[in-house]
């Protein structure tokens, strides 16, 4: 239990930006209905399920032409 405390500060920032990207990926996948590959539900499990990582392909590989 010390060892979680002693790096709470570090996690902290960390879990906020991986819940900032997400949420900003989700929005984006509900709101744009074109995408480079996939389709809505593949991108919304992706973006949901494979943590920080999921977003980021997203943004790389799904996200279509606005």
């Amino acid at each position: 239990m010390d060892t979680l405390i002693e790096y709470l500060p570090f996690f902290i920032p960390l879990i906020l930006i991986e819940l900032s990207l997400a949420l900003t990926a989700l929005i984006h996948v509900l709101r744009h209905p074109h995408y480079k590959f996939g389709n809505r539900p593949v991108w919304i499990v992706i973006v949901l399920f494979i943590q920080i990582i999921g977003p980021v392909i997203y943004f790389v590989f799904g996200r279509g032409e606005e």
